[in-house]
């Protein structure tokens, strides 16, 4: 059985004391829970934060992850951190084409795929984001266009898109309140899965995340799903009581 996975994404939001109490907290609920048999659970972190965080989770079944990598292997990139650098850290997810990166850095398709493709190259498993703005989707232009953000990441990444994760954030669900029902987000993932399916016979092994605003009261009717295989959780993943009921939902969901 494939477990269901929730990614906590604390965007720009941290410090030290705050980190410490929240991964013990969601340690501890998770030890209660008996969470591993059910779910892989991660939190991508600032960068700053994650030797702090890797000597926190150390020797827990919480994972490491990142919400941005180079797509320079190394170099005069001022700025910028590379997958092997996040790999000397532990890390085994990282966030790809984030629609805050795609909208305030101007991150295109192909630059997304190559994040991938390097992320994979280091043996990080990429979380790769798709999804449609508010006006895309009232044009009627959902499937065009996550299937054409996807499609720049199979063409790049071919044999090995199966090893990848996929998160569906609708844009307009994000931070805002909203959240696309049940029903919308399965419409979508299950497009998602027949893309995968037409370019690698392993699609079935490819969790596809619902990343619009899933939080604690709407995550049992999101993972119910037949195509949604956890959750890239936001807001919700800054409060431990929040994160540990959406991971409870997930073993409901498993169960």
């Amino acid at each position: 059985m494939k477990k269901n996975l929730i990614a906590g994404n604390w965007k720009m939001n941290a410090s030290l004391e705050a980190n410490d109490a929240l991964v013990r907290a969601v340690l501890a609920g998770m030890g209660a829970q008996g969470a591993d048999a059910f779910a892989t659970v991660a939190v991508c972190v600032p960068a700053p934060y994650l030797a702090q965080v890797r000597a926190l989770q150390s020797g827990s079944p919480l994972e490491l992850g990142a919400q941005d990598v180079s797509c320079h292997e190394q170099g005069a990139f001022t700025g910028e951190v590379s997958a092997a650098m996040l790999r000397e850290f532990g890390v085994r997810f990282c966030i790809v084409g984030h629609s805050e990166r795609r909208q305030y850095h101007g991150e295109t398709d192909a630059v997304v795929a190559q994040k991938a493709k390097i992320a994979l190259a280091h043996g990080i498993t990429p979380i790769v984001c798709v999804g449609e703005t508010l006006e895309e989707r009232e044009a009627g232009r959902t499937e065009e266009t996550v299937k054409r953000q996807m499609a720049a990441v199979i063409h790049v990444n071919g044999h090995c898109i199966s090893e990848i994760c996929v998160a569906y954030e609708p844009v307009w669900a994000i931070g805002t309140g909203r959240t696309a029902t049940p029903e919308q987000a399965q419409e979508v993932h299950a497009l998602l899965r027949r893309q995968l399916a037409a370019a690698t016979a392993h699609a079935e092994r490819v969790h596809i995340l619902y990343g619009g605003s899933m939080n604690a009261a709407n995550a049992a009717g999101l993972l119910a799903q037949g195509d949604i295989d956890g959750g890239l959780v936001g807001g919700a993943s800054l409060k431990a009581a929040d994160f540990l009921q959406i991971i409870a939902s997930a073993g409901r969901a498993a169960g």
